[in-house]
């Protein structure tokens, strides 16, 4: 699930349900798991490249819904008298039509047969759930094996005389000659 053009669609209230971080969550504090869910498809979207779209079951909810930018996921809560499920399955046809991959995370058996039938690939939570761990371990072990002289900083690159000079002036200590007021102060 790496190309650029690719579009991960995820049941949010499915996945807070099936991955044990977030149900233990949920249960004192929803938003929170919410939050967390997104925190965690964003970096994965980063990583990855995906676009992704998370949909929560707002059905019983009066009103005509909502959709909203966060973390450059979209967000979709959906309107009253629609399920995540309904939702999805018209995103997955209105999405199929400019020609990308479709990925569905779900693990209901049913939402899975029908966006299989509508052009989809199936994801299960369990399975989203490896695949954005296994994304963090490999951008760990990245940031572990970074060597510090592949660092772009400019310390290494200053003479000693400039790299002074300029903490002089951090420090407010920079004279008329080096081109300060000369005053001690406010830096």
């Amino acid at each position: 699930m790496q190309k650029r053009e690719d579009v991960l669609l995820v049941d949010g209230y499915n996945m807070i349900g099936a991955w044990p971080e977030l149900e233990k969550l949920k249960d004192t504090d929803m938003e929170g798991a919410r939050d967390r869910l997104l925190d965690l498809l964003a970096d994965y979207q980063g990583f990855t490249g995906m676009r992704i779209y998370v949909v929560f079951d707002a059905h019983q909810v009066p009103g005509l819904g909502a959709k909203y930018r966060q973390h450059k996921l979209t967000v979709l809560f959906t309107k009253e008298k629609e399920t995540a499920d309904e939702c999805i399955e018209r995103l997955v046809i209105d999405l199929q039509r400019r020609g990308r991959n479709i990925y569905v995370a779900t693990s209901d058996l049913v939402e899975q047969h029908v966006a299989f039938g509508k052009g989809a690939l199936r994801v299960s939570a369990r399975e989203l759930r490896l695949d954005i761990e296994h994304c963090r371990n490999r951008i760990e072990q990245t940031l572990r094996e970074e060597r510090p002289e592949m660092r772009m900083t400019l310390d290494g690159k200053l003479s000693l005389d400039v790299r002074m000079q300029l903490e002089r002036m951090r420090r407010g200590t920079v004279s008329d000659s080096e081109g300060g007021s000369g005053k001690k102060g406010r830096g």
